[in-house]
Order: C-alpha cells, then sequence, then structure tokens
C-alpha cells in the first residue's frame, strides 16, 4: 500500500467524485484532510497503487485512548480487490479493535476474511446515504430569531450524553469534531445548548439532537438548514447517514430537499471487542 502525499490527496479530491455515490464517505474525509489538515484525526491515505487506485483505505493512527473508537473508512472499485488486500495483507492489525465503515454489499466478502483472520464480527448498524444536492429548500428555513452559536469543549459532556453510541471512549472523538469541525447549536436564555449538530470526519451531518422539553419547536429543522448552507459555501459535500429504522429523522431531511441515494447501503461493521 502507498501512503499519499498532500498533493495526491488534491487529484484524489477530484478523481473519486466520478464514483459518486459509492466514493462519497471517503471523499468527505479527503475533503476535510484537504480543508483541515491532520489537526484533528491524524490519519494514513492508503492506496493499493497509484494513481490508478482500486482500494482507498482511511486509517487512524493510534495515539491516545479513544482513538481506537474512530471509524476506519474503506472505497473499493472491486470487491475482489478488497477482499484480497484484508485477507493476504498486513496493513490492518486484526488483533486490535476495529469498526469499518464501508458499503453494505461487502458484508458476505467481510464475514470470509473474518471468518479467516479468526476474529469476531458483527453488524453496528445500516443507513440510508441522503445528499443535498440541491440548497435551494433551504432558504425557507427561518432560523433568524434563534439564538445560533457553535460548539465548544464545555459542552462535550453534554454530547457525548445524548449520543447514541456516546460512552467513554467516544469522548475523544466527540472532542476533535467539536474543536476541529463545523458545528451549530440552539441556546437558551442561559446560553446553554438545547439543541445541536456537528459534522464528522467524513463531513458528513450528524449527533443531531434536541433536548425532550424543546422539542416542537423546529430547532432540527433550522440547525440542518444553517448548517447545510455552511458546509454548501465551503465547498464540502452535504450529506448525512439515517439508520434504516429513524424515520422522524429520514422524514425531516428529505422535507429539507436531502434525497436517497437508493442504490447505496452504508454499514460499519465491528471486528473484536473494545
Amino acid at each position: 500500500m502507498r501512503q499519499l502525499t498532500t498533493e495526491d490527496l488534491k487529484a484524489l479530491e477530484v478523481d473519486l467524485k466520478n464514483y459518486f455515490p459509492q466514493s462519497l464517505q471517503v471523499y468527505g474525509c479527503i475533503v476535510q484532510l484537504n480543508r483541515n489538515g491532520q489537526r484533528a484525526d491524524p490519519v494514513s491515505v492508503l492506496a493499493d497503487q497509484w494513481p490508478e487506485f482500486r482500494v482507498l483505505l482511511i486509517k487512524l493512527e493510534f495515539r491516545e485512548k479513544g482513538d481506537l473508537f474512530k471509524d476506519m473508512t474503506v472505497f473499493s472499485k472491486n470487491d475482489v480487490y478488497l477482499r484480497d488486500l484484508l485477507a493476504h495483507s498486513d496493513v490492518i492489525d486484526w488483533k486490535m479493535f476495529i469498526c469499518l465503515a464501508a458499503e453494505l454489499h461487502h458484508e458476505k466478502m467481510l464475514e470470509f476474511v473474518a471468518i479467516n483472520r479468526g476474529v469476531p464480527m458483527k453488524k453496528e448498524a445500516v443507513c440510508y446515504m441522503l445528499v443535498l444536492r440541491d440548497p435551494s429548500k433551504l432558504s425557507h428555513v427561518d432560523s433568524s430569531l434563534l439564538k445560533l452559536s457553535s460548539l465548544n469543549e464545555s459542552h462535550l459532556a453534554l454530547v457525548n450524553r445524548s449520543w447514541k453510541f456516546g460512552c467513554e471512549d467516544s469522548k475523544q472523538m466527540i472532542k476533535n469534531m467539536i474543536l476541529n469541525f463545523p458545528s451549530c447549536c440552539v441556546l437558551d436564555s442561559d446560553d446553554q445548548p438545547v439543541a445541536w449538530i456537528l459534522n464528522y470526519a467524513s463531513s458528513a451531518l450528524g449527533m443531531l439532537y434536541t433536548l425532550p422539553e424543546h422539542r416542537g419547536k423546529g430547532f432540527a429543522k433550522a440547525l440542518v438548514a444553517v448548517m447545510s448552507k455552511t458546509l454548501h459555501s465551503q465547498g464540502y459535500p452535504v450529506y448525512c447517514f439515517i439508520e434504516e429504522e429513524n424515520h422522524l429523522s429520514y422524514s425531516l431531511f428529505t422535507s429539507l430537499g436531502f434525497t436517497e441515494e437508493p442504490d447505496y447501503r452504508a454499514a460499519w461493521f465491528v471486528f473484536n471487542d473494545l
């Protein structure tokens, strides 16, 4: 595997557009790296060959407690190339906890690799990919009366506690997101967040949450609109992942103009125990 340079990543950002929607998650990671560098999540972007790559792997560098919680992300032009890479190379340390973000259709192949590697595997989540291609609908959402701000590090515990997957090990990831990527929150009269949305290392919108006592006021719709406008104006892809059973969030995002990629399902596969 070749580790890509800063110049390689600039070229890769352009090339990956040719493989949407399958490449969108890796593309989002590359956009973040090209805009923000390695300051938030030090990673290695690896290609099986260059420039005519077949497999791309975004591999986290584990430097401190909590780094294991972050996703490893892959894009492959062909299932066979990815299987051969995972089955026959040492690019991944299979003794460690791994959370791999990949397309759902890789599941059977990943099960084969896990069995041959002798490691346990489970499917953690399956999501729709919703993409905003036309931001015109966002202009209909009025957020002018809301007190909006960005999240800061003092809000870490609140965000972590409300997130479905929040735990002690997720704190480092959320801290990096708050400090380095765009976020937005609605503040109450005491300047405390009552609703918020963040941006993942893959550029995807996520962790949208409103405190129960403040629901039904349109905060979530306003936050999605504000963040989407910000990301779109800065050249980021505007998209999100919605778990298949989360009908409420699906309706919210589609009402704002996000559309489902019908032939794509994102999945997160976990190997070993955290």
